[in-house]
């Protein structure tokens, strides 16, 4: 990697070089989960301190009385701010947990059905044991329809957490963690598209699945340009937002179209470039000003051309959208979603709500006893097998990360409800689940690795 950078340095002019080693750094800052999770902690707490003071009612107002939206003719949508980011930016996040599915169904762990099947079975146990766990402190109550908050786990704040661990964490478990969380999301989304859905408009939902179907056809049409897909893309979340199912479910449907073959036969890049590097010497006349080597940077421009095509366009969106993900759109959904009031409230009354308790034991002991017992399950049958150089207590600490549902869970609160009280009690239970869940489940996996450590001490001739 750093190897990379120099030989790029290398060609570049003095300026360039600064400009590009500046480059170099904010990309290094961005492409880091543990730093993106550490974002949407700040943005959640920024957001409680706003919420606990005078400015609440401002705070509020910005989110619902300011409004955006366009005219056409006498179609005059308009959506409020956090609408805009709930269903709109968060439909964004769902296009890259599409994309990361797409990518874990074709070249990941989703492509062998052995080592798929124990991280799958895993999610789905780890999907209805808080399930059960909710409704059984919720039975016969108001509140039942709040049984989906505590299925869902929160991707970036445990790959953010287990990457804190660095190479003391096996790879085998970054990969059943990185595989239970892909299935977890979708466990999700195929509940928010069935249980969390208002009713339907059947005209719009035919348009979206119409556009859809179009969609389908580029792809099997071998059309490898984003813009047509995420131009059809925009007008199927339209379509989907006024149909009653959730927009951002437009999001994922639209990731599974995008294609994630490359433009080129990539077994003949190497030789082609070869060849074409020999070419663009032969065009480059030492004499001549840089703006007028037309010959040498038409070859250059062939070279770029195909190297843009060799990246395959399900690759491509995914680096478009990652830094706007992680480092805006998931940190404004925290600072507008993850607030909780406290001032004036009573603190006996939030702790024993049913909702809270539902939420909070669903996550905290449901969520880590059904990833472990499913998984127990799965291996005890012979069904699959734990991965290379995991042990019993990596799966313990895992199970355990399983309960931190800060993006995801706060985000089906807000469809599963509709009293704010009730929100704001359910948010204050799934905030102070993930904090525990997080800061156990962390320590219980650094303690497993100090332990792995004096093991293989111990063995070792010279211990």
């Amino acid at each position: 990697m750093p190897g990379r950078h120099h030989i790029t340095e290398a060609i570049l002019e003095p300026e360039a070089r600064k400009q590009h080693r500046r480059k170099r750094k904010f990309l290094e800052f961005t492409h880091s989960s543990t730093r993106a999770t550490m974002l949407m902690v700040a943005a959640a707490l920024v957001a409680f301190a706003i919420e606990n003071t005078p400015a609440l009612p401002y705070f509020n107002a910005l989110w619902h009385d300011v409004h955006l939206g366009f005219t056409i003719g006498s179609f005059s949508p308009e959506i409020s701010l956090g609408h805009f980011i709930n269903d709109f930016l968060m439909a964004l996040f769902f296009l890259m947990v599409g994309l990361e599915i797409k990518y874990e169904m074709t070249a990941g762990e989703l492509t062998e059905p052995r080592k798929a099947l124990l991280p799958i079975v895993a999610a789905v146990g780890g999907a209805i044991m808080p399930a059960l766990v909710y409704l059984a402190i919720n039975a016969g109550g108001d509140f039942q329809n709040g049984w989906g908050v505590p299925i869902s786990n929160d991707i970036a704040f445990c790959l953010g957490l287990l990457a804190l661990l660095g190479k003391r964490v096996p790879l085998g478990l970054r990969a059943f963690l990185s595989t239970l969380a892909i299935a977890d999301d979708l466990i999700a989304i195929l509940v928010i598209a069935v249980f969390y859905t208002s009713s339907l408009d059947l005209a719009w939902l035919v348009g979206a699945f119409v556009l859809f179907a179009v969609l389908m056809v580029l792809n099997r049409k071998h059309v490898y340009d984003l813009a047509p897909y995420l131009a059809i893309g925009l007008a199927m979340w339209v379509c989907v937002l006024f149909s009653g199912v959730h927009a951002t479910l437009a999001g994922v449907l639209l990731a599974l179209t995008i294609p994630a073959r490359s433009e080129v036969r990539l077994g003949r890049v190497g030789e082609w470039l070869a060849e074409k590097s020999s070419k663009v010497e032969e065009r480059y006349d030492p004499g001549e000003p840089d703006i007028a080597q037309k010959e040498y940077l038409r070859e250059v421009d062939k070279v770029r051309r195909v190297s843009r095509m060799t990246i395959p366009p399900v690759t491509r969106l995914d680096n478009m959208l990652y830094v706007p993900v992680y480092f805006v759109i998931l940190p404004l959904f925290a600072f507008s979603n993850a607030a909780v009031v406290i001032v004036g409230s009573d603190p006996i009354s939030v702790v024993t709500n049913p909702v809270a308790l539902g939420v909070f034991f669903g996550l905290l002991v449901g969520k880590p006893l059904g990833i472990f017992l499913a998984t127990v399950i799965t291996v005890k049958t012979g069904l699959s097998d734990l991965p290379e150089g995991v042990r019993w207590g990596h799966i313990v600490g895992v199970s355990i990360l399983g309960g931190v549902g800060f993006t995801m869970a706060i985000f089906v609160t807000n469809l599963a409800f509709t009293d704010l009280a009730t929100v704001a009690v359910a948010k204050a239970a799934i905030l102070a689940a993930s904090i525990v869940a997080g800061i156990v489940g962390f320590l219980f996996l650094r303690q497993e690795a100090l332990r792995a450590d004096i093991e293989e001490e111990r063995e070792s001739p010279e211990g």
